[in-house]
């Protein structure tokens, strides 16, 4: 890939500094989830109990994304970044230090999760249109291409590390690293130099979100990709519970093991994410439609595995057309909407992004208890599938769609 047109976005310094500390904040991250998500096992050994904390991390995303968005429209993104990152990792280092204590029970993780998700919904819609203040508003699409790259990289290196962590030392320490890098990211914002940023006019507060809401039934394309994405998220991204009960309950395998599937799933999420500048021809609806098909595919295979070895080959395949889909998504929200609508259309989007996994996630956990997690898994990849075909038909018969 040549330099100048994939990593242009970094040829600014307030983006440049910012994105090493994202990284570091995002393995944290995908650590916690792994320490969480077997905490959890260990506390209970149920799947629906895994459903449940799942359900609570992401049902603020229903309330608190569209109110994201709209103070990002509003007030200084920097200062909010640096609210959110902070209660972010405090709720980190108290979940830490209880579980090193002994004293932590699964009503502080389901507690400490939901709070961990007030701070992630807010935080979503103002640090994705911050993306568009750090560099010029030609090098936006590049800069979002370059965050999932640096999403992917802590999906990368989170679990293996947070496996290796569990297994040496238990899920403490998971949840005392991701606590360490939130600092790493508000010393970061500290040096972010002001008069470079590309700040957009503020909304007058007297612009409701009514306005966003009417923006967005206007535009019948952004229906469309809001759609499927969200199916995708609600039906497919579901890899923390598959991974959990594939790797415990199919193949016995301990906390490295699991932790080293999330691995295997960011080697395909990093290659989609790396390549998808040369994925230009998926950036509108069609396209993305045509790429969360082929993910509901792939979810659904995960089901046929007979080995811990095959499972964790079929998924850099699944993680490869899931980050292409939803980074061609966003990319297209945030570059075809109205820049003084953006944060609030970008909170919509969160909100229909994450919306479905409060209420999918129990349901998922119950029905790998009741009927098992293949089937499970196959039965949610090919909704993903097949939702996503009956939104290619609606496609081909709507005229005034931008294919």
């Amino acid at each position: 890939m040549a330099k100048g047109q994939n990593f242009r976005a970094m040829r600014h310094h307030n983006f440049r500094v910012l994105y090493p500390a994202s990284v570091l904040s995002n393995i944290g991250t995908w650590a916690q989830r792994i320490a969480q998500d077997w905490l959890v096992l260990e506390l209970t050994h149920s799947s629906t109990a895994l459903g449940i904390v799942t359900a609570l991390q992401f049902a603020p995303t229903l309330v608190f994304s569209a109110f994201g968005g709209l103070l990002a429209d509003r007030f200084d993104k920097r200062k909010l970044l640096f609210i959110t990152n902070a209660g972010s990792g405090i709720v980190a280092l108290v979940l830490g230090l209880l579980v090193i204590s002994g004293a932590a029970n699964i009503w502080h993780v389901y507690f400490l999760a939901f709070v961990l998700g007030t701070f992630s919904a807010i935080d979503a819609p103002i640090r994705q249109t911050f993306t568009g203040e750090l560099v010029d508003q030609t090098d936006v699409a590049n800069a979002i291409s370059l965050n999932s790259v640096n999403f992917n990289i802590g999906r990368l290196v989170g679990p293996g590390v947070s496996g290796l962590l569990i297994a040496a030392f238990g899920t403490g320490p998971s949840f005392l690293l991701n606590a360490a890098t939130y600092v790493a990211v508000i010393f970061s914002l500290g040096f972010i130099r002001k008069n470079e940023l590309n700040r957009q006019p503020r909304s007058d507060s007297r612009v409701k979100m009514k306005t966003a809401f009417k923006y967005f039934t206007e535009r019948r394309d952004l229906q469309i990709v809001l759609a499927v994405a969200f199916m995708g998220s609600t039906f497919g991204m579901n890899y923390q519970i598959y991974n959990a009960l594939m790797a415990t309950q199919e193949f016995h395998k301990g906390p490295a093991e699991f932790g080293g599937l999330g691995t295997f799933l960011a080697i395909g999420s990093l290659t989609g994410a790396l390549f998808t500048q040369r994925f230009e021809r998926f950036r509108n609806p069609k396209g993305i439609t045509i790429s969360m098909m082929t993910f509901g595919l792939f979810i659904a295979l995960l089901s046929l595995s007979t080995s811990y070895e095959m499972y964790s080959l079929i998924l850099p395949f699944g993680g490869m057309a899931g980050i292409v889909a939803l980074v061609s998504a966003n990319t297209y929200v945030q570059t075809t909407t109205e820049p003084h609508l953006r944060g609030r259309i970008m909170g919509i989007y969160m909100t229909v992004l994450m919306g479905g996994t409060p209420l999918v996630s129990p349901i998922l956990g119950w029905l790998a208890d009741t009927v098992g997690i293949r089937l499970s898994i196959v039965t949610f990849g090919l909704l993903t599938a097949g939702l996503s075909v009956c939104a290619y038909l609606f496609i081909n018969r709507t005229k005034n769609v931008s294919l």
